[in-house]
């Protein structure tokens, strides 16, 4: 398997070996709902995890079943803020579910792109930013050498790793994960579990 391979291969890092050691096993779980990935994305962003999980529970109990982008688009305004939703998200969602429903942005042909093409085709999605179509990258698509040099968590991870001052600006810390390709997705799991805040991470 090769997240197995990704972790023996990791552990000879000094650095990392220590972490993977005090971490313990790899445990990432996919997401295969690969729209209703990008649905909870979006409702989730700048948002505390509690408030997050509470608006996504309110926003699945408006639809018997999850809800295509047809649905969503059908689903007025006012009903979608009174699970909590803002203006800014609800145009979000809308503007994802658009996509898909023109055949502008094909969800089921993403597993057969790259990276940077998968990143293409999500940020065309107002409201859909690098960050979110790495983390859709990482947790919904599986792929290991995903390195989201812009995500506070993970530079975080590689300030504390390494003994820095200071936190790594995204391209100085692109550069401590060059040592761990092919295998990034795997580092930055690590890294994030290394900080005790993202226990709950899958």
């Amino acid at each position: 398997m090769k997240t197995h391979e990704g972790v023996v291969f990791l552990k000879k890092d000094p650095i990392l070996g220590r972490i993977i050691d005090r971490v313990g096993e790899f445990k990432l779980k996919k997401h295969n709902h690969h729209f209703a990935v990008l649905v909870e994305s979006i409702i989730s962003q700048q948002l505390a995890t509690n408030a997050a999980e509470a608006i996504f529970a309110r926003f699945k109990a408006l639809y018997p079943e999850f809800p295509t982008s047809a649905d969503i688009l059908s689903t007025r305004k006012p009903k979608l803020r009174s699970v909590g939703l803002s203006g800014m998200k609800i145009d979000y969602l809308k503007s994802l579910s658009k996509h898909v429903e023109e055949g502008k942005l094909e969800i089921k042909k993403l597993p057969k792109l790259d990276d940077e093409e998968v990143i293409s085709q999500l940020t065309q999605v107002k409201g859909i930013g690098r960050w979110t179509a790495e983390m859709f990258l990482i947790f919904s698509l599986g792929r290991l050498d995903v390195f989201p040099v812009g995500d506070l968590g993970l530079r975080k991870g590689v300030q504390m790793a390494f003994s820095l001052k200071e936190m790594p600006k995204p391209k100085e810390t692109e550069k401590y994960g060059d040592r761990w390709k092919p295998y990034r997705s795997i580092a930055t799991w690590y890294l994030w579990k290394s900080l005790q805040k993202f226990d709950n991470i899958g």
